[in-house]
């Protein structure tokens, strides 16, 4: 197995200590890894897993056209800016798939990167453009503490990895603010309905939220003290600026990039996304975190 870096200095810092001390400090890569920075000992793989931020995504792909014929899989959780597409955003697969030879997918639902490497008990959905191969790929990823699933929904288990970032952003707004548990759950449950309209209105399967890929990662990315999202929503609560909270993360928290994207498809396909449009405005520093919160309770009631 051959684990291909972008950045030559990590790739030699990873194969010199075998382990990712930037990402995954103390995490001991298995000896079966090679690592290299050299694109050409892709030549001859059987499968290309993607583990990239979504902003990444594209680049990677157009760096790897050459074996378009690979069968493609990634584990980013966002949209991509597609000019051409509706709102000028689009799931990964609607953007990579007219570009590619062979089947794509993705691997979603509730997995820490940490814990997955510690080989704590994760459980994951595997979506792609053909059934088969995500039936392939969930066999190849399964493990002793990694149970892999498989979903015929592609559009919904992107729907649901993008939209959860947005929604664990609120969520840790809201417990900045002191807003307690039962607030934690209204938004949980009633961003989870958010989103299946969402996946609806885009020809994903409701259902499909109720899922890991939908519910699983969304109350693991609300919740967890190591989701990065959670982290920006709690901050943001204590008036921390954006700039600063990105900086202090030195990682990316996808769900700054996609709550602008959300909402751009939700007012293109008419959907209501009230909580995602809450934080966009927040992010955007249209409105503080408590004036947004506010607003939301202000709402008219409505069947629920």
């Amino acid at each position: 197995m051959v684990l291909w870096a972008r950045d030559a200095v990590q790739a030699r810092d990873i194969a010199t200590r075998r382990e990712n001390a930037r990402y995954l400090p103390g995490i001991a890569l298995p000896q079966g890894i090679d690592v290299t920075s050299d694109i050409a000992r892709a030549d001859g793989a059987a499968l290309l897993v993607v583990a990239t931020p979504m902003a990444s995504l594209l680049d990677v792909v157009a760096a790897f056209a050459h074996l378009d014929r690979v069968p493609l899989v990634w584990l980013a959780k966002g949209f991509v800016a597609a000019p051409g597409f509706p709102a000028n955003v689009a799931l990964a697969h609607q953007a990579v798939m007219p570009r590619w030879g062979a089947p794509v997918g993705v691997i979603s639902g509730p997995s820490f990167a940490e814990e997955v490497a510690r080989g704590l008990p994760t459980a994951v959905t595997v979506a792609a453009t053909d059934v088969a191969f995500a039936r392939d790929v969930a066999s190849q990823v399964r493990g002793d503490t990694l149970r892999a699933y498989v979903s015929e929904d592609l559009v919904g288990v992107e729907i649901g990895g993008a939209v959860k970032n947005v929604l664990a952003i609120a969520a840790g707004a809201s417990d900045g603010l002191g807003f307690g548990h039962n607030a934690r759950a209204a938004l949980i449950t009633r961003g989870l309905a958010e989103t299946g309209r969402l996946s609806l209105a885009l020809g994903g399967a409701r259902e499909t939220l109720m899922g890991l890929a939908g519910l699983g990662d969304l109350v693991l990315t609300c919740t967890g003290d190591l989701s990065r999202n959670r982290r920006v929503g709690l901050a943001l609560a204590r008036g921390e600026s954006l700039r600063a909270i990105i900086g202090d993360l030195g990682h990316v928290a996808e769900g700054i990039s996609a709550a602008p994207a959300v909402c751009a498809l939700a007012r293109h396909v008419g959907v209501d996304m009230p909580i995602a449009s809450a934080v966009d405005r927040v992010l955007r520093a249209e409105v503080s975190v408590r004036d947004a919160v506010a607003a939301l309770l202000a709402r008219e009631p409505r069947a629920e």
